[in-house]
């Protein structure tokens, strides 16, 4: 099959994942959201829609997920580190911690049920999405950040579970780290190296180790959707200015409420699917 017939045979595939890309870029400039906490739940209701049971769609979504935070995060790092919000010694501490988890969390992936993970991301979608309608701007809970044992759990914790449900570092590290009085912008400017920390090893465990699944959605490799990587980050790229345009033009605290409750929706959506 040539690149023609791929495209004409699987159009509407490609239409849907572009749309995503375009819509993760532009909550990405216009919320400050990472990638993954809108590309992971849409990629996992699409490939659905094509057939593909709940279980493979939320392994492939994770996978693809983390794959296109890779190029996103690069762009990101380079922004953030041009105004000097990039903690370095921070990540230096961090960073053996976080690969620890990531290795450890998507080598898990390649090897469950993908039900685990819709209930992880359902939760973790969740408790993000309450974060951001109740703390938002509200003041830390504590002066500092604890010792170094308890920023190696931090660290490898943040790693572990982001890399299971396929999200950067921003959803679970900036809420973190601003509880123990650490500057937001530092926390949003590191968020992007620990995304690449996170998502480089993850998706490669995912494309090497994961077994591709019998009903998979075409270009599939591992448990990484090629062509859902090729669609979303071009458009996750080039629309992410978009969305910082808009940003300084509407109210990005209330619209930031409302994306909140659609993600509490969406998390409590993925876990009726569960159970109901």
């Amino acid at each position: 099959m040539n690149m023609i017939e791929l495209i004409t045979n699987n159009f509407t595939t490609i239409l849907a994942l572009v749309s995503t890309g375009i819509f993760a870029g532009i909550l990405a400039g216009l919320l400050g959201v990472g990638g993954g906490i809108v590309i992971v739940p849409v990629l996992f209701f699409l490939f659905q829609s094509f057939g593909v049971s709940a279980e493979s769609a939320m392994l492939v979504a994770t996978a693809t997920s983390l794959a296109t935070i890779v190029p996103t995060s690069i762009s990101s790092i380079r922004s953030h580190q041009q105004k000097g919000n990039v903690d370095f010694d921070l990540l230096k501490r961090w960073a053996g911690f976080i690969l620890l988890g990531v290795l450890l969390g998507s080598w898990l992936v390649t090897r469950i049920d993908g039900r685990f993970l819709t209930l992880l991301f359902g939760v973790i979608a969740t408790l993000s999405a309450l974060n951001m309608l109740f703390r938002t701007g509200k003041a830390a809970v504590f002066l500092r950040l604890p010792n170094k044992f308890g920023q190696s759990v931090m660290g490898s914790s943040i790693g572990f579970f982001s890399a299971m449900v396929g999200i950067g570092g921003g959803t679970l590290s900036v809420p973190l780290l601003t509880l123990y009085n650490y500057p937001t912008h530092k926390a949003v400017g590191s968020a992007a190296a620990i995304g690449l920390i996170i998502s480089l090893p993850g998706a490669v465990t995912m494309l090497l180790m994961g077994s591709t699944p019998t009903d998979a959605p075409v270009g599939t490799f591992g448990l990484v959707n090629v062509i859902g990587f090729i669609c979303i980050v071009p458009l996750t790229v080039l629309f992410a200015p978009v969305g910082a345009a808009l940003a300084a033009k509407l109210d990005a605290n209330k619209l930031k409420k409302v994306f909140s409750v659609v993600l509490l929706i969406t998390g409590a959506r993925m876990l009726a699917q569960l159970f109901i």
